[in-house]
């Protein structure tokens, strides 16, 4: 009688869940439910209860440390860590092995990133020189690269892959641009003491990736003190998510032609073994043999590779929906008019709608113009503009600037506004441009 088991009835429910979970552009649709979830959840008959929930003061303490925020913050300040932390780890893949490793190829992306990010906020500092408002230069900087993937979905196979790349690379450069204008910019005061405590943190990492350990939970207890002293320092502490990434090794501890002959040792035990059963259950030396595959197969895999992995599907399905669904919920009722005209509004309307389709098309145009790189094969100028308008969808990190930037309660609902307003129009436009170039080319 064999031991294999047959499909479960629950595996053949959930597998469509699963197929969905596995596409990447998933994230950025889940993201407009979240958001369209806020957005009516804030201005309903329960708006109040919408207020009331993330609200809520939440605290942890341990031995006479305690550490109080409401459910919004630690959800800003505590999860968008971790979405940091996968952005940092994608980040240092781009660079090592991917379209940042190369001058040539980087030169691209890095343009027509700084372009979408210098363009936009020059446009905002236009209109909003001198008011209360100038802070916020940085919001229209932003590109969420999750909403614009979730556009590009829609579009199916009529989409060149060699533009979603080019999109992914550009959010890439976007988002270390992002990183550094908050840790320079928005950090209002530095506590020395604690950001030389989260240095002696940050120093064990580092000595860590140095000998060589591969465990992730190493990196993760000393990632959460690195988190909690710069949490306590000043310094936003969504930064201690990037350096912890930048810290967590890239490299395999043993390499392919190794395993490949570990394995088909390993492979030659288990099928040796089988004359004492099949069941692995009862059979020794195929329970033996399946462990040293697996300890073979954690050796080929970079840490930094099996905690993306890890982590991916939890800042994709969990914690940019909760981002979403806290911060999102604008009540649209009472003076929406003044809203609309307020500076903070037009600056981010038009630095996200306007700026960024400006400043990547240029700054793009320049670098293969000037010989500097070249457009990938597979798109074309059209491709370029099409994608320059869904770089305008600023969303994620545009609401999470929008926080540090206004501690002032009555600009950040202008902003909010804004920021929805603008992603709503780029990406309608840039999936109707993106549409007709692909009619236009079949036909």
């Amino acid at each position: 009688m064999s031991s294999v088991r047959e499909q479960p009835p629950v595996e053949r429910i959930v597998r469509p869940f699963q197929d969905f979970a596995d596409k990447q552009s998933s994230g950025g649709i889940l993201l407009m439910v979240a958001t369209a979830a806020a957005l009516v959840w804030a201005n309903s008959p329960w708006a109040g209860s919408y207020s009331a929930l993330w609200h809520t003061k939440m605290a942890v303490s341990m031995d006479g440390f305690s550490i109080s925020k409401d459910l919004a913050h630690w959800i800003n300040d505590g999860l968008m860590a971790v979405f940091f932390l996968v952005v940092g780890l994608e980040i240092k893949r781009e660079v090592l092995v991917g379209e940042l490793s190369s001058l040539r190829g980087a030169m691209l992306p890095v343009f027509a990133a700084l372009g979408g990010a210098v363009v936009p906020a020059s446009i905002y500092l236009a209109i909003n020189a001198g008011t209360r408002g100038a802070g916020g230069w940085g919001i229209p900087m932003a590109t969420d690269i999750a909403f614009a993937l979730g556009i590009l979905a829609l579009l199916g196979r009529r989409v060149p892959v060699e533009l979603k790349v080019f999109l992914a690379a550009l959010a890439i450069v976007d988002d270390i641009v992002a990183v550094l204008v908050i840790a320079i910019f928005y950090t209002p005061r530095i506590s020395w003491e604690a950001l030389g405590a989260g240095g002696v943190f940050l120093g064990a990492l580092v000595v860590a990736n140095l000998l060589g350990v591969g465990r992730t939970l190493v990196y993760a207890v000393l990632g959460i003190g690195l988190w909690v002293c710069f949490l306590l320092s000043g310094v936003h502490a969504t930064v201690a998510g990037i350096l912890l990434a930048f810290t967590v090794p890239a490299s395999s501890f043993i390499n392919a032609g190794e395993f490949l002959e570990q394995g088909r040792y390993i492979l030659d035990r288990f099928e040796r073994a089988g004359d004492k059963g099949e069941n692995v259950l009862t059979n020794e030396e195929r329970q033996a043999a399946l462990h040293a595959l697996n300890h073979a197969t954690y050796k080929l895999e970079p840490p930094l590779q099996e905690l993306e992995h890890a982590l991916h599907p939890w800042v994709a399905f969990v914690i940019m929906p909760l981002f979403a669904l806290a911060n999102a919920g604008i009540p649209l009722g009472g003076n929406i008019a003044g809203a609309l005209t307020s500076p903070v509004t037009l600056g981010i309307v038009l630095g996200l709608v306007a700026g960024k389709q400006i400043g990547i098309t240029l700054f793009t145009w320049l670098a293969v113009k000037s010989g500097l790189s070249e457009l990938p094969g597979g798109i074309g100028w059209r491709h370029v503009y099409g994608g320059a308008w869904l770089a305008g969808i600023g969303f994620t990190m545009s609401l999470f600037i929008t926080e540090l930037a206004f501690s002032n309660g009555g600009l950040v609902e202008p902003a909010k506004l804004g920021i929805l307003l603008a992603s709503l129009i780029s990406g309608a436009v840039g999936w109707t441009i993106l549409r007709m170039t692909a009619e236009r080319n079949t036909g």
